[in-house]
């Protein structure tokens, strides 16, 4: 999950929680509050009603021991004064009871106060209640409007906190993109600040140029020690190789001589095509090769199955061509006929006797696709992760694999702006893709 969206989740929940404990108090305050003004309204009526037991209707209803009961128009309130067995002294205070009374088929919920009192020499029960029925249905809209509120101010914070997050990440994120991501050689690594007001991500931005730098120079480092000494020793190589075969060329040598001089021969050779291979790496990391021929695929491929027929007749190998597309590109063709003559030459290394290898391509809308797929021996998850790493080798039957073929193509890839990826499966195969970006393309 997105650091962006974990900073939303946690202020929303956050505000949620704060709005709930809001929302339940006001809920909780509002019935509290209610309930105390019906009651002083109760206690008025009360002190009210008790002043006036003198009046002619009440005191002739008392008189004849009659209960006195009165409803006002809306049955909202009533009052009931009512004869109980006589107690002489009477020490209950009034009390308080939510009750549900029918009163001509009306049917309402009263708040009621209970109060008995002594009066002429007699005791009387008095009942004053006050409806609440509207109290609760205020109760029931403040709940909606409240529950409303809540959702309303919910999926607020959440929109403004994504936005303010998004806004305030930005500069993040662009430091990551710009800096990190889009990064393929750290020799080009662009040094310019991402605007931001944020010190700690000025910091970040800071950190990864100074990191960056220090791998640009032990980049640096380890290109000029690798051209110079490939180039150095290229020089006594090649002398070494034309004293030995001038060696050679003399008759009184023995078998044996002459054995191991070709064996010296094969083995300078073989340092001679190592130091080779890495002086070309280091020259294309170094960008030292221009891009200025127009490449056909196809025409490319065509050359490389002529150079390698023999190969394919000696392991009876069976190359398909299912190529549909005449695509070019601006590059470098030495370059790619380098790279694609490494990819071949490696399906032809590692396939099994009698196996096919298959050329096809697909285009589509932004990108043209090349595959090369083999039968050979495949490899697995581990292999696939180090096969572009120098001399890493695997098994094969090959005597002159020097582990530098899929280097060369990393640095060729790299080089043109071509992805590539790999597909394989132990003992069935393996399928190469390159990736080629139609934008910068040249068909």
């Amino acid at each position: 999950m997105k650091l962006q969206v974990k900073l939303a989740l946690y202020n929303t929940l956050t505000k949620l929680a704060i709005i709930l404990f809001t929302g339940l108090l006001i809920l909780l305050s509002i019935e509290k509050i209610s309930y105390n003004h019906v009651e002083l309204r109760l206690e008025e009526n009360e002190r009210e009603t008790l002043r006036n037991l003198n009046s002619k209707e009440i005191n002739s209803k008392l008189a004849n021991e009659k209960p006195y009961t009165d409803f006002n128009i809306l049955k909202e309130e009533f009052i009931t004064i009512k004869p109980v067995k006589f107690e002489p002294t009477v020490t209950k205070n009034a009390s308080f009871t939510t009750e549900t009374r029918t009163n001509e088929s009306v049917t309402q919920t009263y708040r009621i106060l209970t109060h008995q009192f002594n009066f002429n020499n007699h005791t009387y029960l008095l009942e004053i209640g006050v409806s609440i029925t509207s109290i609760e249905e205020l109760k029931s809209i403040i709940k909606r409007f409240t529950l409303l509120t809540l959702l309303i101010a919910l999926a607020l914070t959440l929109v403004s906190d994504l936005i303010f997050t998004k806004f305030l990440l930005a500069p993040f994120y662009k430091i990551i993109d710009r800096k990190l991501i889009k990064v393929n050689d750290p020799m080009n690594f662009d040094y310019e600040k991402v605007k931001t007001t944020t010190q700690d991500f000025e910091l970040l931005d800071d950190s990864i140029s100074t990191l960056m730098k220090k791998i640009s120079n032990l980049f640096s480092l380890e290109k000029q020690f690798i051209a110079n000494v490939s180039h150095e020793l290229l020089t006594p190589i090649s002398i070494i190789s034309s004293r030995l075969e001038n060696i050679l060329l003399q008759e009184e040598l023995s078998e044996a001589s002459e054995n191991k001089m070709h064996a010296s021969l094969k083995t300078l050779n073989r340092l001679k095509s190592i130091i080779n291979s890495l002086l070309l790496i280091s020259k294309v990391e170094n960008n030292q090769y221009a891009k200025a021929d127009v490449v056909m695929i196809a025409g490319v491929i065509m050359e490389i199955e002529e150079e390698l027929e023999d190969r394919l007749e000696e392991k009876h190998l069976i190359f398909n061509n299912n190529m549909k597309y005449i695509y070019s590109i601006m590059g470098n063709r030495p370059l790619m006929h380098t790279l694609l003559f490494n990819l071949i030459n490696n399906a032809i290394k590692y396939n099994k006797p009698k196996g096919s290898i298959t050329v096809a391509d697909e285009l589509k809308e932004d990108v043209y696709i090349l595959e090369i797929t083999d039968t050979g021996a495949g490899m697995d998850q581990q292999q696939i992760e180090n096969a572009f790493n120098r001399f890493e080798k695997f098994e094969t039957e090959e005597k002159e694999s020097y582990g530098l073929g899929l280097a060369i193509v990393k640095s060729i890839t790299a080089f043109h702006n071509i992805r590539v990826k790999i597909d394989s499966v132990k003992e069935k195969g393996t399928s190469i893709y390159l990736i080629f970006n139609r934008e910068r393309d040249f068909t």
